[in-house]
C-alpha cells in the first residue's frame, strides 16, 4: 500500500503543479489584457496602469510558486 500511496502522490503534486502554473499564466494574461485595453483608452494614465499590473503580476507569481512548492513539499512527504 505505501508504493501506491507514493505514487498518488507523485500524481497529485503533478497535477498540482499544471494547475498552479495554468492559473498563474490565466491570471497574467488577464492582467496584461486589461492593462492594454485601459492604456489604450487613456494613454495618459498608460505608467500607473502599467505599475499596478506589474505588482499584481508579482502577487500571482508569488501565489503560484508557493502554491507549486506546498505540492511538491506533499510529494516528499
Amino acid at each position: 500500500m505505501g508504493e501506491l500511496a507514493l505514487a498518488l502522490a507523485y500524481l497529485g503534486a503533478g497535477i498540482g503543479a499544471g494547475f498552479v502554473t495554468f492559473g498563474a499564466g490565466y491570471g497574467i494574461g488577464k492582467i496584461a489584457a486589461s492593462a492594454m485595453d485601459g492604456t489604450a483608452r487613456q494613454p495618459e494614465a498608460g505608467g500607473a496602469i502599467r505599475t499596478t499590473m506589474i505588482i499584481a503580476a508579482a502577487m500571482i507569481e508569488g501565489v503560484a510558486l508557493f502554491g507549486a512548492v506546498i505540492c511538491f513539499m506533499l510529494s516528499n512527504k
